[in-house]
């Protein structure tokens, strides 16, 4: 991996939306206590000579800025040791740690790449590197530093625990377990390795089986947070949410500065608003928008962000965030700002442009406008250029709010959700022509299916079920499958029709083309899946839909049903619980079917 391909790897990763809780296991941090004060060992006993103690010095001021997290401080520091003697290794890792601590990514493993070049036998700025490269994604870059930091130093406890997370994070589960049963058998003592183990098993689903392994990690070392944190996100989908928050709570207590801690306060923020305790979880969920969050949006717009300024009469810009189904379920409280603003003041609304025709139907009184997103530096930046470039004499814009910020304001309450069947309407025209090709397939009910997201690395696979799961679904008498599955599904399709189960494709762009997909979801009968973009459309527009829910879907808000698509019918079910789930949407097909054939 070189610096250059490493740093373009990092711009074009693609974006990943819809948070859900991280699993903690991933052991040392570039900037820890002990990293610092193996950097000051690294330092003693340097060259007399007047340019190399002015190095020395430098370096020196670096590391005490680090112990002080003046992270820029030591950056600058590093970076006049470089216009000393720019083959100093010992600066490179110094200047990599700090560019790491203050989000410059890119430059950070730039610095991590040299240091490694110009020190290949120190085998921890492989091991920093590797983290840095996990915690952006790297998984394959990741897990070659750190089968080369463990060729220099076999049996590190940190470096194996370490490996495992990154197999855990390719869905490479049997792997991690194995490497962790033998490293436990030689360290049976580590708390960290039994944590580890048990994310493997909660990345999978398994979480009663996990709870064991996190126990006995805090048994072992009753202060690890990472342990405090991953029980609570095994307890929370079980049930005990009582204990998932005190395990939270406890979990920050102890939590390493930075990327940790926000991640943990991202979960507990997605538990206070799954127990319902509105609107303290829409305040806490601002955390999405931490920049120690890998993902965190930074919005790029010459106006002020809005804090608590009264709406009325003002020029609002509203911004989407994360993905396509966020700004489903965000873009509800869009109708409550323009009638916040009244008469007398300006909506604009920016969202993903394969949207702007959508909104812009559903809210004709706003200014509608597609984002666009890019990686800067690593960064996730969100650009309204049609909104910044507009000419001159335009009214200003007073200030912008990201989309889900309007929750707290406009939904304190679940009797604040509007009880509406959808809040966006479909292209009618595109509806009818959706409704007559339907009609041609012939007599049945006519079902949209969606079954997976285009992203099930690491802990999001739990969310999805394989494809051969839904057969029951597939084969219902009386019904005509409808794919609506976006990507590729070809060995999908190839093996229903291999089972003898039709299921049309209709003919647009499943992933582009969402005004068809949104009237399509209006023509058909009933559209169900999980909870992905496509099933969230459906049931914005006001699409019969149902939702196969997670036990730790937040947006149910405490409730039996979802607040913000009161008509959508849902099914949950525990992780391990397809096979039942798939079997009640089974059944309530057959209801359906029965009742639309004695209507007839």
């Amino acid at each position: 991996m070189t610096a250059s391909s490493a740093a373009q790897d990092l711009n074009d990763q693609p974006l990943v939306h819809a948070q859900v809780p991280v699993a903690q296991g991933t052991a040392g941090d570039s900037a820890s206590a002990d990293a610092i004060r193996r950097l000051s060992r690294n330092l003693a006993g340097g060259s007399t000579l007047k340019k190399q103690k002015r190095l020395m010095e430098l370096l020196k001021g670096a590391v005490a800025a680090m112990r002080m997290r003046d992270f820029d401080g030591g950056a600058n520091r590093a970076l006049e040791a470089l216009k000393i003697d720019e083959t100093s290794g010992l600066a490179w890792h110094v200047l990599a740690i700090c560019q790491e601590k203050v989000g410059r990514f890119v430059e950070a493993i730039q610095a991590y790449e040299a240091a490694l070049a110009l020190l290949p036998e120190d085998p921890a700025i492989a091991h920093d590197l590797s983290r840095l490269a996990q915690r952006l994604g790297h998984l394959e870059i990741a897990e070659k530093l750190l089968q080369k930091f463990l060729a220099a130093e076999p049996g590190h406890v940190d470096g194996t625990n370490n490996l495992a997370c990154v197999l855990r994070e390719q869905n490479r589960y049997d792997e991690a377990i194995d490497l962790l049963r033998g490293m436990i058998q030689i360290e049976p003592g580590s708390a960290l390795l039994w944590n580890t183990l048990g994310t493997v098993l909660s990345d999978q689903g398994r979480m009663s089986e996990s709870l064991p392994f996190f126990e006995e990690a805090l048994r072992l070392e009753p202060g690890l947070a990472k342990a405090r944190y991953n029980r609570a996100n095994a307890r929370q989908p079980l049930g005990d949410l009582t204990g998932a928050l005190e395990d939270f709570d406890a979990a920050l207590k102890g939590a390493e500065p930075g990327y940790e801690t926000a991640m943990m306060r991202m979960a507990r923020a997605m538990t206070l608003m799954g127990v319902g305790r509105i609107p303290e979880g829409f305040r806490e969920y601002e955390v999405r928008l931490d920049p120690d969050m890998p993902d965190a949006m930074q919005v790029v717009t010459g106006s002020p962000r809005r804090t608590h300024e009264p709406l009325a009469g003002r020029s609002l810009l509203i911004v989407g965030e994360q993905g396509l189904a966020d700004e489903m379920v965000f873009g509800g409280c869009v109708g409550d700002a323009i009638e916040a603003v009244g008469p007398d003041g300006e909506v604009h609304v920016a969202v993903e442009p394969r949207l702007v025709t959508l909104f812009q139907r559903s809210f004709p009184t706003a200014k509608v406008v597609g984002h666009r997103t890019v990686r800067i530096n690593g960064r996730l930046h969100r650009i309204i250029p049609d909104v910044d470039e507009r000419p001159g004499g335009a009214r200003p814009i007073d200030f912008w709010t990201p989309m889900a910020t309007l929750l707290a304001e406009f939904r304190p309450s679940v009797h604040a959700f509007p009880d509406r069947d959808g809040y966006l309407t479909p292209d009618p025209a595109r509806v009818a022509k959706w409704t007559t090709e339907l009609a041609a397939l012939g007599p049945g009910l006519k079902v949209g299916l969606h079954w997976k997201s285009l992203i099930l690395t690491g802990s999001r696979g739990r969310y999805f079920s394989s494809f051969d799961r839904w057969r029951p679904v597939l084969e219902t008498p009386g019904t005509v499958m409808v794919n609506l599955q976006c990507g590729d599904v070809a060995d999908d399709l190839a093996q229903a029709e291999a089972a003898g189960v039709r299921i049309w494709t209709p003919p647009f762009d499943l992933k582009d083309d969402l005004e068809d997909l949104a009237a399509m979801s209006c023509a058909l009968d009933l559209v169900v899946g999980p909870g992905i973009a496509g099933t969230n459309i459906a049931a914005a527009v006001g699409a019969r839909t149902w939702m196969l829910t997670a036990p730790d879907d937040w947006h149910l808000l405490g409730t039996d049903r979802y607040p913000f698509y009161p008509r959508t019918r849902l099914f949950r079910r525990a992780f391990d619980g397809w096979p039942q789930s798939i079997a009640e949407v089974r059944a309530a097909l057959d209801a359906e079917v029965a009742k639309a054939g004695n209507a007839h």
